[in-house]
């Protein structure tokens, strides 16, 4: 996991995820400093699939640009392209 204070640029990998098939890149949808980590996960990395709206989260940004927020897909947009592939 990154550290607290880290900055996170849109697009760009800020932490790895792995698994016993792979390692995933994690990347940032947004700009900003990272204020906040899920220390839980380190313990227990499967709240990510278990618990992805609660206790799953990875980390918390402050955001330095809040017009990124236009580029993002609302839910219907995001199952729509992954129905697509």
């Amino acid at each position: 996991l990154p550290d607290v204070e880290d900055e996170v640029e849109a697009g760009e990998s800020f932490s790895l995820v792995e698994s016993v098939k792979a390692a995933s890149d994690i990347y940032a949808p947004i700009t900003g400093e990272i204020v906040e980590i899920n220390e839980e996960l380190e313990d227990s990395p499967e709240l990510i699939n278990e618990e992805p709206y609660e206790g799953g989260w990875i980390v918390k940004v402050k955001m330095s640009d809040v017009s990124e927020l236009d580029n993002l897909k609302d839910a219907d947009e995001y199952l729509n392209s992954i129905e697509e592939e």
